[in-house]
């Protein structure tokens, strides 16, 4: 039991300036799109240089170790103590490294997520068999989202019926929708355009059917548009 824990000491001994590292990376933008792209490519540049690395060495065992004849048969190398700890120990003390790094820039990629900036514009979502509802306040909900360009946005989300899963593939955000229960996930748009929002959990019948538009605009179009949904919610009440 002592050895255990002395090893798994060492372990978070080793976590924590891997964490420290992953972390000045992402220090200064917050936004989690950019973000979790960052760490997306970084995944891409680590398995393609093993993939390489091992691709070559395989390619080069192959050639260097090769038959020369049907009936030749190989040997394995005589290895002191030391030499054998040391092709045990090594690579999987390179490998847990690059894993470790990895954890902690993933991690450092969740706290992104959890850290919803002060200024951010606070808009509450219900989801219901099959369609989402957005209330701004003031008396505006809408059935699409409106968001200001430049502006993060945090979504409080609860769910009417069942379980669902809110997900915009374009700012790479996605939480689960449930009763009795408040979920959150925030973004930055970084520019004008519509994209789309759907839920990725099973919720029926309709399940394919409950997506909408998210529409990034301006700020100035969007208090524009804000002044207007106001008036139009106040002359329908």
């Amino acid at each position: 039991m002592k050895f255990f824990n002395t090893i798994l000491s060492g372990l978070m001994g080793a976590l924590l300036p891997f964490a420290a590292m992953a972390n000045e990376a992402y220090e200064g933008d917050m936004n989690p799109a950019d973000q979790w792209d960052r760490l997306w490519n970084t995944i891409l540049l680590d398995i393609t240089v093993i993939g390489v690395i091992f691709g070559v060495a395989a390619i080069w065992m192959m050639v260097k170790y090769r038959a020369k004849s049907p009936d030749d048969v190989g040997s394995l190398p005589k290895l002191t103590r030391a030499q054998t700890m040391a092709w045990i120990f090594i690579p999987c003390a390179l490998f847990l490294a690059d894993d470790l790094f990895l954890s902690a820039k993933g991690w450092s990629l969740w706290n992104v997520y959890r850290q919803v900036p002060e200024d951010a514009l606070e808009i509450k979502v219900t989801s219901y068999q099959w369609y989402w509802e957005f209330d701004y306040g003031d008396g505006i909900v809408t059935e699409e989202l409106t968001v200001p360009v430049g502006k993060p946005v945090v979504l409080r989300m609860t769910s009417e019926d069942v379980l669902h899963s809110f997900f915009i593939p374009e700012y790479r955000v996605k939480e689960d929708v449930m009763p009795g229960r408040v979920t959150y996930i925030w973004f930055q748009p970084k520019k004008a355009g519509t994209t789309v929002a759907t839920c990725t959990e099973f919720c029926g019948t309709a399940h394919g059917n409950m997506y909408t538009d998210v529409i990034a605009v301006p700020p100035d179009d969007f208090t524009a548009w804000r002044v207007k949904a106001k008036a139009e919610a106040e002359n329908e009440s």
